[in-house]
């Protein structure tokens, strides 16, 4: 439950966090609160339909029914952010403009909102099923209580980078803002969280020492003899104590500690208890718990690598701007829904499978830690068993991220008889550990080989274009669209495209100088034989040098007289230009050389200068 609410959220932390304010929202507040309270209410009587008239009977079904309505929740919050612009209102709270993490934090409350729901309406279905009575305010926080700890370390790294921003430091923002810098922080931010997030769960959870006896007396010296050692022995109250369950969470030794909750406690015989503590130490031993760290690292690494790639290329592919075209969509808008869907297929293939292939394989491994604790694998079976019968029959429940306990039964018998399959299994684990690193690493030498910058420029001028044949429809009497489409095509080699919207620009604004200017330039200046007509660039330089004589007009015009036979007139205006603009004057004179020296060819031209 835990770990698919860990998906579950981190698909709601994409949503919000690649999804930037809008500045004015798609409807208006009367509508989008209206079309918000529709949606809930479909929500609880979607839920309340599946647990009607008491059709929830097993665990299977209830916890289906939980995936299926968390899925459901993630949906309808979509909708909140993508057309009911939720974020927008967000970003309304008192100090979101200096703290943009209230506004995810916001964001991650509202679909909280949806699990509570599903989790009141489903609260006499869990009572049914797994024979547990709770209150509906006891049972909707303990459920919460189980799910903060899994977005509290983004909740805190977000917090302290908006806080670093507001700091009147620039030394600090030119750190941040540096290629590495960011990532360096936030890997320093992110270990450190990591060593202190037991101590902060453990009062999350409301966790409490074992109180000293003998139950805490033989449990600390079973870990002696496993010369394993922790901060505490901690009480977990998951579901107010009767949830059947144990863990161990900790890097280090002083800021590690050893979780069991009261059922198991009172389900368990002392030789069984010890099984699962051997199960609880295989991960330490087998340092699964610094693992799993480098798995976060590396889901980390995975994104920043390819996020950019999938932009540039989404930016880049026509059907992406087919699909703006016909529905006529924001182009932003467009990015922020298109951009997400890539990287949130991503991020459900690795947690699903990567993730999930090393978190049942390190699971299974800290099964077979038994054989090394004990030598004997039986009472670990018989407190599966009774962990699988208890939490309601749960033992051929299938699950992403563990193996089903028929399963762990069935391959800790195997191991039983031939106990070379631990061995096997351990080389199976390690092999994919060095597999997955040899793949990340190939992987960020072939991206950082990659030509990004090309792919950048084509991507960044074909959005460019996108942006401004949007405008163009929205304001089609605003020449300034129309000319800056010309000035992007022009730079970009089409000639006929840029001629076009130029022509279209004049059309509104006959006597713009800056459009007759560079209309004029590129009728010189062109390779494409239907675009250059240098007598027509004549007419449209001098009509532009009288409206606006700067001096890049006039070498415009001058360029535009050489090309027509006209080289003393050229040589004129080019000593114009200098005294209008003497900062550009070694350009102009280089210019007066080579009209001075040859006949016109197009040849001899360079690029247009940056100044014009």
């Amino acid at each position: 439950m835990i770990y698919n609410n860990l998906l579950y959220l981190l698909v709601v932390i994409l949503l919000l966090t690649t999804n930037s304010i809008p500045q004015a929202p798609l409807l208006s507040p009367g509508e989008a609160f209206f079309f918000f309270l529709a949606k809930a209410a479909l929500y609880f009587f979607l839920v309340r339909f599946t647990h009607r008239n008491g059709r929830v009977r097993t665990s299977r079904q209830y916890f289906a029914a939980e995936q299926k309505h968390s899925i459901l929740g993630i949906l309808f919050f979509a909708v909140d952010v993508y057309l009911l612009d939720c974020k927008f209102y967000f970003g309304k709270l008192p100090l979101a403009g200096q703290l943009p993490i209230l506004v995810d934090l916001a964001g991650v409350a509202l679909f909280f909102g949806y699990l509570a729901v599903m989790w009141l309406v489903a609260r006499a279905s869990y009572q049914r099923i797994f024979a547990r009575e709770y209150r509906a305010a006891a049972f909707v926080l303990s459920n919460l209580k189980a799910n903060l700890p899994l977005v509290l370390p983004w909740l805190i790294i977000s917090l302290v980078f908006d806080l670093l921003q507001l700091l009147p430091f620039p030394a600090v923002k030119q750190f941040t803002a540096s290629p590495w810098g960011e990532p360096v922080l936030l890997l320093v931010i992110f270990v450190g969280l990591a060593l202190a997030f037991p101590a902060l769960i453990r009062r999350v959870w409301n966790c409490t020492p074992l109180p000293a006896g003998p139950l805490r007396s033989h449990i600390e010296k079973f870990c002696r003899e496993q010369k394993f050692a922790c901060s505490d022995i901690l009480l977990w109250p998951l579901f107010e104590g009767q949830a059947i369950s144990a863990g161990v969470m900790g890097l280090s030794k002083r800021l590690r500690y050893l979780l069991i909750t009261p059922a198991l406690l009172q389900t368990l015989t002392l030789e069984e208890l010890d099984a699962v503590m051997a199960h609880e130490i295989g991960h330490v031993k087998k340092y699964h718990l610094h693992l799993y760290l480098l798995l976060f690292l590396g889901f980390g690494l995975t994104v920043s690598m390819i996020a950019n790639p999938i932009f540039y290329l989404l930016l880049s592919s026509s059907q992406f701007y087919s699909i703006l075209s016909f529905t006529h969509s924001d182009p932003e808008a467009g990015i922020a829904f298109w951009g997400t869907l890539p990287l949130f297929v991503i991020m459900i293939l690795y947690f699903r499978y990567v993730f999930g292939f090393f978190m049942r394989n390190f699971e299974r491994q800290a099964d077979l830690y038994v054989f090394t604790a004990t030598g004997n694998s039986e009472p670990l079976i018989q407190s599966l068993e009774k962990i699988g019968w208890l939490s309601g029959n749960t033992r051929d429940l299938p699950s992403w991220h563990h193996f089903g306990i028929g399963q762990r039964v069935d391959y800790l018998q195997k191991c039983r008889k031939n106990p070379g399959l631990i061995k096997r299994h351990d080389r199976k684990v390690y092999a994919a550990l060095i597999l997955y690193l040899v793949v990340l690493g190939s992987a960020a030498g072939f991206l950082q080989s990659a030509p990004m910058e090309l792919l950048k420029t084509t991507s960044q001028n074909k959005f460019v274009e996108a942006v401004l044949r949007q405008k163009i429809r929205q304001e089609p009497k605003n020449m300034i669209w129309l000319r800056l489409m010309g000035d992007l095509q022009q730079a970009r080699g089409l000639d006929y495209e840029a001629k076009q919207a130029y022509e279209q620009a004049l059309a509104l604004q006959p006597l713009h100088p800056e459009v007759l200017n560079n209309l004029a330039w590129l009728l010189v200046m062109s390779d494409e034989k239907r675009v250059r007509d240098p007598r027509r660039a004549l007419v449209l330089a001098r009509r532009a040098v009288k409206l606006k004589a700067t001096g890049y007009i006039l070498d415009t015009l001058a360029t535009s007289l050489w090309a027509n036979g006209f080289q003393q007139e050229a040589l004129a205006a080019e000593q114009q230009a200098i005294a209008r603009d003497p900062a550009n004057g070694r350009y102009y004179r280089q210019q007066m050389d080579m009209f001075a020296a040859r006949s016109y060819d197009k040849n001899f031209f360079e690029e247009k200068p940056s100044f014009r």
